[in-house]
């Protein structure tokens, strides 16, 4: 039996892919719109209904959910595809991406001043594809606590954990202090990655050395593994990553966080290098196949 709130998904990439997929299983009946809509193929055969405009996705839901890929996608959405005025009155949009703050606040002012009736809560997410595809994402959720009990049967299908933090925009601040640490842990991982296979040591006897450390965490050891195997479809992309980086400097004076700044610029050669599109983690192969190549 479908549950209610009726909802609306706004994006099937990744992420938003994941997240339909686990509304299905759960008994939803999702409205879905793509900007791409060979993006909705894979599910014109199952209890969700597909859209080839926003509109017409929007009409009759109670919670519209954008997850799409930065804030100019998300008000292209809303104003030129027409979401905002579609929107039934008490609605309740989900803002679901990872757009900043200044993003948000923008998203914010456009609700303010076209439909006060609508309620929006800021609730970016962390996890990749497997978590959003298991329903096991952590939610970064901020807004106005009429809509937590609507939103909570909708979240807990979704999530793991949802963590409320008060008025709408805090869950787009967090969002950012945790890609910041993740960037930070993952070049890190690189980093030690390379100084190892410098010392003629593997990627096996890191992994080992960081599972009996203090180091030892479910993410690394998952990571490693896929480094040590060669993989590295994205799960949760570079570009993606550095997209998020470049919102935190963006939020913060830069003069005041030159790692950050240089890590920034790292990864954005990587990017223009190729790289953009595989996993993070492809930050690990630009570090060691540079300390190869300058060997060599």
């Amino acid at each position: 039996m479908t549950k209610s709130p009726t909802v609306a998904i706004l994006g099937l990439g990744t992420m938003g892919r994941g997240m339909a997929g686990t509304l299905l299983r759960d008994g939803y009946a999702p409205a879905l719109w793509n900007r791409d809509p060979d993006q909705l193929a894979p599910f014109r055969d199952t209890a969700a209904r597909t859209f080839e405009s926003v509109t017409d996705a929007v009409r009759e839901a109670e919670v519209v959910i954008t997850m799409v890929s930065d804030a100019h996608a998300v008000q292209d959405i809303a104003i030129q595809r027409g979401m905002l005025g579609a929107l039934e009155s008490g609605s309740v949009w989900a803002q679901m991406s990872t757009i900043g703050v200044s993003g948000f606040e923008r998203v914010a002012a456009l609700v303010a001043e076209r439909r006060p009736d609508v309620s929006l809560v800021d609730a970016p997410v962390t996890g990749s594809r497997d978590a959003a595809e298991s329903g096991t994402l952590t939610i970064l959720a901020s807004g106005p606590d009429a809509a937590r009990d609507r939103l909570a049967p909708l979240f807990d299908t979704l999530g793991q954990h949802t963590l409320w933090l008060g008025p709408a925009g805090l869950g787009s601040g967090i969002k950012l202090a945790n890609n910041v640490m993740l960037a930070f842990l993952v070049q890190g991982l690189g980093e030690a990655l390379s100084v190892a296979h410098r010392a003629n040591l593997t990627t096996e006897a890191v992994t080992k050395l960081f599972e009996i450390t203090a180091f030892s965490s479910p993410y690394l050891s998952h990571k490693l593994d896929r480094i040590e195997h060669g993989q590295y479809d994205a799960e949760f992309s570079l570009d993606l990553a550095l997209k998020d980086v470049t919102l935190a400097l963006d939020s913060v004076d830069r003069d005041s966080h030159p790692v950050l700044v240089a890590l920034a610029d790292q990864w954005n050669k990587a990017s223009h290098d190729g790289f953009g599109s595989q996993d993070l983690t492809a930050v690990t192969r630009v570090l060691v196949e540079s300390r190869e190549n300058v060997r060599g």
